[in-house]
């Protein structure tokens, strides 16, 4: 496969998976108890990039609600939605970077074959 077509899809791979994650986080921030997701990318052995996504375990804010049994501590999510948005964000406009070397390379390849013609 032409090396940046390849790394172009890698990393549309990757970026998907991130913005997926933070997505989840995002839908359930509001969940008691939730913990979220973080995703680490590494360089992978065929010019691209691998996305290997890991549960965050710090604990979320301790809040009293009342039970039936009276006010109780209830762990809350550890999803933080000033980190999340603007991760979220920054995400897509990497997709969005990856989108636009895939097609670059694929114009490129076509005045390439048209050359050759």
């Amino acid at each position: 496969m032409i090396p940046a077509i390849q790394s172009a899809l890698s990393g549309l791979s990757a970026f998907s998976t991130k913005i997926n994650s933070n997505a989840n986080n995002i839908a359930n921030a509001g969940t008691e108890g939730f913990k979220k997701t973080r995703v680490i990318l590494s360089a992978d052995a065929s010019q691209g990039v691998a996305a290997r996504a890991e549960q965050v375990e710090t604990p979320g804010p301790m809040i009293y609600e009342p039970t039936s049994e009276g006010l109780e501590f209830v762990e809350q999510s550890n999803v933080d939605l000033g980190q999340e948005l603007p991760e979220m964000n920054l995400n897509a406009r990497f997709y969005q970077a990856n989108l636009k070397t895939m097609k670059v390379a694929d114009e490129m390849l076509g005045s390439l074959l048209k050359i050759k013609a």
